[in-house]
């Protein structure tokens, strides 16, 4: 079996390392992790396993290769660059997503005829500059946090099981072969017959808590502040509105019903955690807002609908991102 793993960072390089034990994986990364892994392989400790890992990676594809699976774990704003990049070897394989937000499965779909939707909820944590560590018990953001060159990552916690389905709905045996495949390299996956539900509800902790947590810059803990919570409140109003529109049935009844769960489990059980939106900000990159709040009001906005809340929040995420940009040095 021939996997391909595009844009890796922590999640890609993670599932590369895991595969490379029981198939022929190639990952696309940075050119300085590859030179690293090359060199000196790659390290990973923690719940999935410790071990020093070698396989082949570099900033491009084999050249005339071709692949069963190619997994994407790429930033939601790099999906559409890498779609046209490797559309030759999209369009005959079938393509899995493994990343965050709403829409990056659409974006596939014009390069593959077969999509694979994915969820995975494993957080991963670097440490100095060459060590990754998992710290997120729900729904974490699974992104890069500093840069420099990777030599360890480390996970330590997992909320659930990799979740793998045909997208938007039901299950196949391509699909079976996957889940099957992650299962045999030591990582816990399963079988979705509703995927685009689970993307939405992963999609959902995300918007509540990332972008609120990057604005005020304080870990999510501290945003059960009755201020934060009523906004906290309307962004998942509204998104609950859209997915109904949309005819996703989620496994809460209604946005009552998940702001309970939000607030009883997911908010205490990732207290101490920072927003990847704010690391991304801090360091003058673009974040994935597009994908969460910003995709929730376009759309309701495609649907004649309101999503105010979405939409402000979405705009102070615009204008961080543009001041930090314009001077972050200076912070």
């Amino acid at each position: 079996m021939k996997v391909l793993v595009l844009g890796a960072g922590a999640v890609g390089l993670t599932v590369a390392a895991k595969l490379s034990k029981i198939c022929d994986v190639h990952a696309v990364c940075r050119e300085q992790h590859a030179a690293l892994i090359r060199n000196e392989g790659f390290r990973m400790t923690g719940i999935w396993g410790e071990g020093r890992f070698t396989f082949s990676c570099g900033e491009s594809a084999p050249e005339e290769s071709k692949f069963d699976y190619v997994v994407i774990t790429a930033k939601s704003i790099d999906t559409a660059s890498i779609c046209e990049q490797f559309a030759g070897l999209l369009a005959d394989s079938e393509v899995a997503s493994l990343q965050n937000g709403i829409g990056n499965e659409e974006i596939i779909a014009q390069y593959a005829r077969r999509v694979i939707g994915g969820t995975i909820i494993t957080g991963f944590e670097w440490r100095v500059t060459a060590e990754v560590r998992v710290t997120v018990s729900s729904y974490p953001e699974d992104r890069e946090a500093v840069e420099g060159f990777l030599a360890e990552l480390r996970v330590t916690v997992e909320a659930g099981p990799i979740r793998l389905g045909r997208f938007p709905d039901g299950l196949d045996p391509a699909v079976l072969t996957l889940v099957d495949l992650f299962g045999q390299a030591g990582m816990r996956a399963e079988g979705s017959e509703h995927i685009r539900a689970d993307i939405w509800s992963k999609t959902l902790y995300n918007c509540a808590l990332n972008p609120i947590g990057a604005i005020a810059e304080v870990p999510y803990g501290e945003l059960a502040h009755p201020a934060a919570w009523r906004i906290i409140e309307g962004i998942v109003r509204e998104a609950f509105e859209v997915v109904h529109a949309e005819g996703v049935h989620l496994p809460w009844s209604d946005a009552d019903a998940y702001l309970h769960y939000l607030r009883t489990y997911q908010l205490p059980a990732t207290a101490s955690h920072h927003s990847s939106m704010l690391q991304d900000i801090q360091r003058g990159r673009r974040t994935e807002i597009e994908f969460l709040n910003g995709a929730v009001a376009a759309r309701a906005r495609g649907r004649k609908m309101d999503a105010p809340v979405n939409a402000v929040i979405a705009d102070l995420i615009r204008f961080k991102e543009t001041v930090s940009a314009r001077g972050g040095s200076k912070r």
